[in-house]
């Protein structure tokens, strides 16, 4: 069996990514997901919230395994407005995907082993 210190407080990709550079074994799963959220906003000059719009959330959702443990770790890689245009929407999946990509790289530089997906 694996032993892991501290394993409840392990919310973060940093954290896996430090088991790994002591040596252990870390293997991931990526998943990745596009959330709808309604964000208020304020009308004009008035403290009152009135309005609504929607916004998505595109999460890469990690599943971290050490041993027979595994961990969920998810991640915001980029938010917009679902009124947004079809360029905007291209745009903001091509920066997620960059930060994405950045992400990745560090999960490997500690061979860290999972298959990449992208939005």
């Amino acid at each position: 069996m694996v032993e892991i210190p501290g394993k409840g407080e392990l919310m973060r990709i940093e954290d896996f990514i430090a088991l790994a550079k002591e040596g252990k074994d870390v293997n991931a799963t990526v998943d990745l997901r596009q959330q709808v959220v309604s964000q208020k906003i304020h009308p004009g000059d008035t403290e009152e919230l009135k309005e609504a719009i929607d916004m998505y959330l595109l999460f890469g959702d990690y599943t971290f395994k050490i041993g027979n443990w595994k961990k969920l770790v998810s991640k915001v890689y980029m938010y917009g407005s679902t009124g947004e245009s079809l360029s905007d929407t291209k745009i903001n999946k091509s920066i997620a995907n960059e930060r994405l990509k950045l992400d990745y790289q560090r999960l490997k530089t500690v061979n860290i082993h999972f298959e990449e997906k992208y939005f």
